[in-house]
Order: C-alpha cells, then sequence, then structure tokens
C-alpha cells in the first residue's frame, strides 16, 4: 500500500484514497488554502500546551508547617548546650516537618481565542497531510460490532504497529456506534468525528486515518454551532482526550 502524498503543478495535495483491503482505488486532491495554507509552529504549541493544561487535575497538596503534626515548643533552650540553636519539630529543615512553598490545589484551565484553536486545529492537520501521515480510505463501515474487522482493515492500512487517530464524517457514525465500538478496545487506537478534532488529538497519534467523507467535511471547516449542536456525538472512552 502506498501513502505517498505527491504535489501537483497548481501545488495541490494528490492523496491515494484505499480500500479496506488496503489496495488503491482513486486519488484525491487537497488544497493546502484550504487548510490555512502554512503552518505556525509557536501557534501549534501554545495550543497544545493549552489543552494540556486544561486536563490537569490540579489536587496536588502539600503540608505546610502549620499543618503537620508536632509540637510548637522549642526543642531546647536558645544557649548554654553546645548545639546549633533551633525552634519548632514542624519547620521544613527537620524530617517530618512541614514543606517550604510547595504546591497547593489550583485550577490550571485558561483558554485562547477560538479563531487562533481552530487555526490550530487547521495547521496541525495540514502538517499531517504534508508529512505523509495521514492516510485516506474511501469508506469505513462494518456489519456488525467486532475488534477483528478493525483489525484487518488497519492491518490492511499498515497502520496496526503504530499509534493512530480515525476520523469520521457524522453521516457515517450510527446509532449503534459500530465502528467506535469495534475500535475502542485496540490500544493506540482513537475515534472520534472529524468536527471533534483539536490540535492535540491530531499531533498526538504518529498517524491519521481519513475517510473520504470525513476529509471533505474538515476541508468545508468548522462546522456552525447549530450543526454541532444536532450532530451525533462519540462517547469518550476511558483516557481519550477531553475536548477544548
Amino acid at each position: 500500500m502506498s501513502t505517498a502524498t505527491t504535489t501537483s503543478e497548481t501545488g495541490r495535495l494528490v492523496l491515494n484514497v484505499h480500500n479496506h483491503q488496503g489496495e488503491t482505488v482513486g486519488t484525491v486532491e487537497v488544497d493546502p488554502a484550504e487548510f490555512g495554507g502554512k503552518i505556525n509552529k509557536q501557534v501549534l504549541h501554545d495550543v497544545v500546551v493549552m489543552h494540556l493544561a486544561n486536563q490537569r487535575a490540579g489536587t496536588h497538596s502539600t503540608l505546610r508547617r502549620g499543618e503537620v503534626a508536632g509540637s510548637t515548643k522549642k526543642l531546647f533552650r536558645q544557649k548554654g548546650t553546645g548545639n546549633a540553636r533551633v525552634g519548632t519539630r514542624r519547620t521544613n529543615k527537620r524530617r517530618g516537618g512541614g514543606t517550604a512553598k510547595g504546591p497547593k490545589p489550583r485550577d490550571y484551565e485558561y483558554h485562547l481565542p477560538k479563531k487562533i484553536v481552530r487555526a490550530a486545529t487547521r495547521m496541525a492537520l495540514l502538517s499531517k497531510l504534508q508529512d505523509q501521515e495521514t492516510v485516506i480510505i474511501d469508506q469505513l463501515s462494518f456489519p456488525e460490532i467486532k475488534t477483528q474487522q478493525m483489525v484487518e482493515v488497519l492491518r490492511a492500512l499498515n497502520l496496526d504497529d503504530t499509534t493512530c487517530l480515525v476520523g469520521l464524517a457524522a453521516s457515517e457514525i450510527d446509532d449503534n456506534q459500530t465502528i467506535y465500538k469495534s475500535g475502542r478496545n485496540i490500544a493506540g487506537l482513537e475515534i472520534h468525528p472529524a468536527s471533534q478534532f483539536n490540535a492535540y488529538t491530531v499531533l498526538r497519534p504518529k498517524r491519521l486515518l481519513l475517510t473520504r467523507a470525513a476529509l471533505e467535511e474538515l476541508r468545508k471547516g468548522p462546522p456552525s454551532k447549530a450543526t454541532q449542536e444536532t450532530a451525533p456525538q462519540a462517547p469518550a472512552a476511558q483516557g481519550d482526550t477531553p475536548q477544548a
């Protein structure tokens, strides 16, 4: 199976389209301008750091010298013992004492402007396309929920030994969530609707698998608020990345 991305004379990216058996059944052209045209690494970095910060629980907590158990009595008199002067046993200099300036529970959440976050998502997609890390499949559907079917498709596309993000169009998510449930038990595989992509979820895995319909959905740009409210949602598996 060849996943090479070539560039036409007009500057458009030409991607091979594969079927379930890994055979090339056609090509699709993508204009880089549809995904912003250029990649700003600083914007990508800032947005990824934001997503990681928003995932932090912030429940860390240490005991200060006023919170640890122990007496505040001076251990021995100031002069006459020949020892160095000391105070309470709760000081951070003694074993079992409090922590000086240790972390306390806090909220790490913050948000960048929406336009920056959306632009970063499109930059991340463009980088995956330009770096030949994207595989396009004509359609992805199974008659029943079965992990082996997903394993066979990934093996045919040479995606079985790497981390991979699968993007689906809204029209490809059925009521039984067949594709999602067929792949949720595979290590290193994430399945999300294309409308829920963000820069972090796109950049984290080594490969991106998109259906032709999902690619067309991404080329149209971010959906309107009304479209997002009516679009089917895929459940978040344990360990999945929260969307911001």
